[in-house]
């Protein structure tokens, strides 16, 4: 089945990016962006910038034309390296210069030799461009291409280190949510999605060979660990015919005016065999192998305790939240924080959490969408005016609920960026307060808006590849922590509800720093949630094995808010009685997800 290549030439290097927040897109085992220098050329491509360097016939092309002619034939490349990214990236890749080819998952790149070469070449390719003629939307550009360039040649000897099989957005979870919602736009869709399906126990294959590879190496993951994965992938096979891959299908088939009824009815039988013969064989050997490989892992403790351990902790710590901070920076930073919030608390003399949680538990008693209308209004004041768009609230399946996230949000394709969807996993709302504020981590002023936002400035195509997720879960907690303003509570709830919010995920982020930088065991955990009132060792130990899990995942989150935060001062000071938040706000989305240092440079001359 065909999806799309570049002017009928190879990809070399796969890449991927985390197109769905909480949905891995490591899911095609494609771990570090790898560019292919060598492999750039003759890929025409129709941008979202348009027709960008033309020039008449003998005349020089000016750098900005050439450095923009490089950056989307490297984007012709690396978006059609398999076909789950091209298809979230883009609606139309034939607009972009972009053949069909076979259908693919994409490969895995292990070797580290041929990361640290991919990056050099890559290294040359940049120097080869004047950096002082460049406006400041290419050089933001070209900083953002040089800093993952230095991170790729950091990252390359720790491969063996990363996990596909996550705890919290592992694949195992994950793969059906992307393929639920793999758009079908016309029947050329269908049936590449099909072929995508019938590939499944093959992807799976490739991900059971790098965890054999791991265990062989002794970085494999520990039993805990390993039960709570087989305990996805049952819970997966024991939806049976009620699984939603089947519902999901016949919903966008149904949709497709383009198809007969005969053909409607010919692909849902189609999909139906697909996944009794390629999805659950492959979740069944999936299971069976991790049950055979149970014992190999020799580490039940936090990253430290591998061989590098702390230093690859390090890297991902700087890969995770986008700070130049130090991991001992982060934790002061954050304690920091916590005292700030402290003080605000105790500002709020004579008012309980309790109250405040019945005061916005009877304010926020309203529908989703009720309440993202109401974010999106309420936001108004403080941040630019959004874009109009679509958006379409779904619930997570209830035989998935407890093995998801509470909600995540689906990037659309950016030609199509009117088509948004965010997931809420009803089991893990508990009340409508938390509805309300993950509504606002998700929609509005959270990930929906700055995506939307961002978009609406056409930014170069190569900057959708390229993830930040510091800045981008940074700026939902941000928005996240914001929402308590607007729920109609009193300044003082709204405070003592948002610092105690702040204070919580604070603490999350200095356990997994304690556990898996400075090797705390579950005891050390439970004394330290113990020091600020935590005292109930389940639910502790829940924290420890989720953090086990998922390194430097709440980093991302909390130093991501907190740097937001310091950027906010800074421009405080700056601007001192003629600071607007709206003009803040407007500087930092426009910059798009970058690394904070890139952000904190560039953000006075938007």
């Amino acid at each position: 089945m065909p999806i799309w290549k570049c002017n009928g030439k190879e990809k070399v290097n796969n890449n991927q990016k985390k197109r769905i927040y909480f949905i891995i897109l490591n899911l095609l085992l494609v771990i570090i962006l790898v560019f292919s220098v060598a492999s750039v050329g003759g890929c025409s491509m129709e941008s979202k910038q348009g027709a960008k360097g033309a020039k008449s016939a003998g005349k020089r092309q000016s750098e900005d034309a050439r450095f923009e002619e490089y950056t989307a034939e490297l984007f012709c490349k690396e978006v059609s390296a398999n076909t789950v990214s091209l298809h979230y990236t883009l609606k139309a890749p034939e607009k972009y210069g972009i053949e069909a080819t076979d259908a693919t998952f994409g490969q895995f790149e292990r070797e580290p030799e041929a990361v640290k070469a991919a990056a050099e070449n890559m290294r040359q390719a940049l120097l080869g461009f004047n950096y002082d003629d460049l406006n400041v939307q290419n050089k933001i550009t070209y900083d953002i291409l040089n800093y993952r360039l230095k991170l790729m040649k950091k990252s390359a000897d720790y491969t063996m280190y990363e996990e596909p099989l996550g705890l919290v957005s592992g694949v195992q979870t994950q793969l059906p949510v992307v393929l639920s919602e793999y758009r079908f736009y016309d029947k050329e869709d269908v049936e590449v999605y099909l072929a995508l399906v019938r590939q499944t126990e093959e992807y799976f294959e490739e991900i059971m060979i790098f965890e054999k590879k791991k265990a062989e190496m002794g970085l494999f993951m520990p039993d805990q660990a390993v039960e709570t994965v087989i305990g996805q992938c049952r819970a997966f096979l024991e939806m049976g015919n009620g699984n939603y891959l089947y519902s999901t299908f016949a919903d966008r088939v149904m949709e497709l005016n383009t198809l007969t009824e005969k053909e409607k009815s010919d692909y849902i039988q189609e999909n139906a065999l697909a996944i009794s013969d390629y999805v659950f064989p492959a979740y069944e050997r999936m299971t069976e192998e991790l049950e055979q490989l149970k014992g190999s892992g020799k580490n039940e403790k936090g990253l430290v305790y591998f061989p590098k351990g702390k230093e690859y902790y390090e890297l991902l710590a700087r890969q995770s939240t986008g700070s130049r901070r130090s991991v001992e920076e982060l934790k002061d930073l954050t304690r920091r924080q916590i005292n700030e919030d402290l003080t605000a608390m105790e500002q709020v003399l004579g008012l309980t959490t309790k109250e405040a949680k019945e005061a916005a538990a009877v304010i926020t008693d309203k529908k989703a969408e009720q309440i993202l209308e109401q974010l999106k209004e309420g936001s108004k004041t403080a941040f630019p005016e959004p874009p109009q768009t679509k958006l379409e609230v779904k619930y997570v399946p209830e035989a998935m609920e407890e093995h998801l996230s509470p909600a995540f949000y689906m990037i659309p394709a950016i030609d199509n960026s009117q088509q948004n969807v965010i997931y809420i996993n009803r089991a893990r709302m508990g009340n409508d307060m938390t509805l309300f504020t993950t509504l606002a981590h998700e929609g509005y002023p959270g990930h929906l808006y700055q995506t939307i936002y961002y978009e609406s400035t056409h930014p170069d195509p190569i900057r959708s590849l390229l993830d930040f997720g510091g800045y981008v879960e940074g700026w939902a907690t941000y928005a996240e922590m914001g929402s308590y303003y607007l729920m109609g509570l009193s300044k003082e709830q709204a405070t003592l509800l948002q610092k105690n919010a702040s204070i919580i995920l604070a603490l999350y982020a200095l356990a997994d720093i304690g556990i898996h930088y400075d090797g705390w065991s579950v005891e050390d955990t439970e004394a330290f949630f113990k020091n600020y009132g935590i005292t109930d060792k389940d639910a502790v130990g829940e924290i420890y094995k989720l953090i086990l899990g998922s390194p430097a995942n709440y980093l991302k989150y909390y130093i991501g808010y907190v740097e937001f935060l310091e950027l906010k001062k800074m421009w405080v000071d700056e601007k001192g009685k003629d600071f607007l938040q709206k003009e803040f706000h407007s500087a930092v989305l426009k910059i798009g997800p970058a690394p904070f240092e890139i952000v904190e440079d560039y953000m006075w001359k938007m």
